[in-house]
């Protein structure tokens, strides 16, 4: 076959590119609006055929691609930008939705021919009548220039009049749904601040906008607002301009809304879940989105595209709301754990969250800077700091169960409730239940399967089943045992504050002699039952000295009650005058007592040395050393018009015996009698001017006032707060001075056979000679470097080139 003529490739190549492009973009004198009818497919496979002849056919796709691109840049692209342009300024917000959405099916007009063509092209690409990139490739390439050369960079105006407009349908279609579902309280929570309010006005009938469009009811212009959303949909899903376009705006709306109904419904509320309520909401939320990506009406067909776009969206809210939620939920932890168990679905929520989100070290840094702000601060008590932490051992083993972010997180309090002096006689006073609030403690000691409190490290190798092995999260201290970690519990966590459990057994010796001495009715069944349940937690070793002490107690009241019934077998002439009781107490085994000097009047000293002869009866070998200024008298003050019936301190019962013999006494004169210093005297004698027995005329000069006198101005008289609940204890700067009284007698003896020690070699030899038995007595390096600095201020100790040696004028 020979060729055909030049002017049938002419004609061949305006047949074809007449019929793929528009003639304007050619050059051509017809308008855009002239279109070209439809020539047959034979016929433009002819004008095909021509061009194969002279293998032309290979640039058909480059030409119509150079072509596009050209018309795009030069007429296309401008003229679209041209018609926002005339928008911007339009108040209105229906009018501007109109423009807009003329300005796309502009430009849908215009790019329409191309689309059409590029179809064509495809089909012939397939059925292989053009050699180029293939289909899909040409597809990708057409899409991609109308997204780089239309919206490679947009207007601040026009992206948010793409943003008002999602926004207006997205109201509109929230409103409709609730409209469906026939205003329930679900329905209700799903709508914005600003839909309620609307909702609000809507039901007393007082407003007249519309709800969802905020126009005039008369004016209301939800459905066609509905029907332009739709068209926008169809024009940016046939350009494939849908997420290039659209996809700013929605996230922005999306976010928007969901971080309003999360500030509206959850911020402050910890006793509810609301993870399944919002994910009934998400899924209202996804219906709207599938109105943007998926075609709408009953012919529609969804391609698996717009069916991944949509499945991608619906992961990027619920990994949004995750993390918007687990960031508010972190910012309130503090509270939270405050308020559990009360906030427990809080956490379970915040937990559900965690494991979807990589908020671990946000959660980590915000609690610790929270406990610090709000809780690590001298205007905290020590109890309330230990109840928090309390709390937050509860509610932060439900979050992790590894307890790692309790370890982390709380590390500060552990590190300052060391500093606190008090800190270990509250918690004492919790797991005994002296407390104010301490009903957690107590509990936690009476669990029947306490964790024994012993220094052994456990192995990680001992779980019975090795199925059941979990590794700890990343962020966990290796140096530390998992197993140990997650079977601790909240007394064992207080306890390890200090390392030791010998400082708890001390403070529980004193808090329970303390307790014993202020119960004069010898009943010890509470304290018995708390010994008991101790025994379990450090060991029988550890707490001997206190069964000593409530042994003490039950023989106390046995050798009473003989001395009682001996007393009444004698005649009446030669009972004592009153009766005494005593608490026996074995001196070895209690912590040191309070001393104070006090001389008894010598009816009292009299009885006491009656009933020590009584004792030695009983107890051969064993006498008894009195505690005079400790105990309490029971005694009825007998005035002239009145009797007072009061039970007070051995002190205050001597003061006012004395005015059985003298109605006056000056200050000067009761402290020789009573060997009790003037300043301690005088705040003893406020009880009996408050009481109304006596009175201070002149200045330390005291008077019986056996009238009462009514008429009388009343004084206000200040009681020393230390006189009320005095503990019969030393007191633990005493108890200390003491303990450090023992260690200064062996370091003398040390130096005096050694000559000369550094202070390291004094500590360690302290630690094998002084530092043990039942009760520990310990001092760290620190504490001895200051106590040995003070002995060599005083000059009883001299340090040269970091060892110390004694005095030679020193026995």
């Amino acid at each position: 076959m020979e060729p055909p003529a030049g002017a049938g490739l002419s004609a061949a190549w305006h047949t074809l590119s007449t019929a793929l492009v528009p003639p304007a973009a050619l050059g051509l004198a017809a308008p855009r609006s002239d279109a070209v009818g439809p020539l047959k497919d034979a016929e433009l496979r002819a004008a095909l055929e021509v061009l194969r002849c002279y293998d032309l056919h290979s640039i058909v796709e480059e030409w119509f691609i150079e072509v596009l691109q050209t018309d795009l840049q030069a007429n296309i692209a401008p003229e679209f930008w041209n018609c926002i342009g005339q928008y911007e300024n339009t108040a209105e917000e229906p009018q501007c939705s109109s423009l807009l959405l003329d300005a796309f099916c502009l430009l849908k007009c215009r790019l329409d021919p191309y689309l059409n063509s590029l179809e064509l092209l495809e089909r012939w690409t397939k059925a292989g009548l053009l050699l180029g990139t293939g289909a899909q490739m040409l597809q990708e390439k057409v899409y991609t220039m109308f997204k780089a050369i239309l919206f490679f960079s947009t207007t601040k105006s026009f992206q948010e009049m793409i943003q008002q407009f999602y926004s207006r349908t997205f109201r509109i279609y929230m409103r409709q749904w609730k409209k469906g579902e026939d205003g329930t309280n679900e329905c209700e929570s799903s709508m914005s601040e600003t839909e309620q309010e609307s909702d609000t006005e809507e039901g007393g009938g007082e407003s007249p906008l519309c709800p969802g469009c905020s126009s005039k009811r008369e004016q209301c212009w939800c459905l066609k607002a509905m029907e332009q959303f739709q068209q926008l949909n169809d024009i940016l899903r046939r350009l494939n301009l849908l997420e290039r376009v659209s996809a700013d705006a929605v996230t922005t709306i999306l976010h928007r809304m969901i971080e309003e109904r999360m500030e509206q419904r959850c911020r402050g509320e910890y006793e509810h879940s609301f993870l399944n309520e919002f994910q009934e909401w998400i899924e209202k939320v996804i219906g709207w989105l599938s109105r943007v990506f998926l075609q709408d009406g009953p012919l529609a067909r969804s391609s698996p595209e717009a069916s991944s776009t949509l499945k991608r969206w619906r992961c990027h809210v619920q990994r949004f709301f995750y993390r918007i939620y687990a960031s508010m939920r972190i910012e309130e932890l503090f509270s939270i754990i405050r308020d559990f168990p009360e906030s427990k679905p809080a956490v379970e929520d915040l937990k559900f969250c965690l494991e979807r989100t990589n908020q671990r070290q946000q959660l980590l840094s915000s609690l610790k800077s929270a406990l610090e702000m709000r809780l690590l601060h001298p205007g905290v008590n020590t109890s309330d700091i230990i109840t928090l932490y309390i709390s937050a051992i509860k509610a932060l083993r439900e979050l992790d169960p590894s307890m790692v972010i309790l370890e982390v997180a709380c590390e500060p309090i552990r590190k300052y409730l060391r500093t606190r002096e008090d800190t270990v006689r509250q918690i004492v006073a919790g797991l005994t239940g002296d407390a104010e609030g301490s009903g957690d403690l107590a509990n936690e000691l009476s669990k029947a399967d306490p964790v024994t409190l012993e220094n052994g490290q456990e192995s990680d190798d001992d779980i019975s089943e090795p199925g059941d092995w979990v590794p700890d999260p990343v962020d966990a201290d290796p140096g530390k045992s998992s197993s140990k970690r997650r079977s601790s519990d909240i007394i064992s966590l207080l306890v390890s504050i200090y390392g030791s459990k010998d400082l708890f057994i001390n403070e529980y010796r004193t808090l329970l002699a303390d307790r014993l001495l202020h119960q004069f009715n010898y009943s010890a069944e509470r304290e018995i039952r708390n010994v008991e349940l101790l025994k379990l937690r450090f060991g029988e070793a550890q707490m001997h000295y206190c069964e000593v002490m409530l042994k003490d107690m039950a023989d106390s009241r046995r050798i009473n009650a003989n001395i009682r019934d001996e007393e009444e077998k004698l005649p009446e002439e030669e009972r004592p005058p009153f009766s005494l009781v005593a608490v026996i107490l074995s001196s070895e085994f209690w912590p040191p007592l309070k001393e104070e000097k006090l001389e008894l009047p010598e009816q009292v000293k009299e009885a006491m040395e009656a009933y020590s002869k009584k004792y030695e009866k009983l107890k051969a070998m064993r006498t008894l050393n009195w505690k005079y200024h400790l105990g309490l008298v029971s005694l009825d003050v007998e005035l002239a018009d009145r009797t007072l019936s009061l039970s007070v301190s051995p002190v205050h019962a001597a003061i006012i015996l004395h005015f059985q013999t003298k109605s006056t006494w000056t200050l000067t004169e009761l402290s020789e009698v009573l060997k009790v210093p003037v300043t301690s005297l005088k705040r003893k004698m406020t009880l009996w001017l408050q009481q109304g027995v006596l009175r201070e005329e002149p200045q330390g000069t005291f008077t019986v006032i056996e009238e009462e006198q009514k008429d009388q101005v009343e004084k206000v008289v200040l009681i020393d707060s230390d006189e009320e609940g005095d503990s019969a204890m030393a007191s633990q700067a005493d108890q200390k001075e003491e303990e450090l009284q023992l260690f200064w007698t062996y370091i003398q003896a040390m130096l005096t056979n050694l000559e000369s020690l550094s202070l390291e070699r004094i500590h360690s030899m302290l630690k094998m000679f002084v530092m043990t038995g039942p009760v520990v007595t310990e001092i760290d390096i620190q504490e001895l470097q200051g106590f040995l600095q003070k002995k060599v201020q005083d000059q009883q100790l001299i340090c040269s080139g970091g060892v110390y040696r004694l005095p030679k004028n020193c026995n």
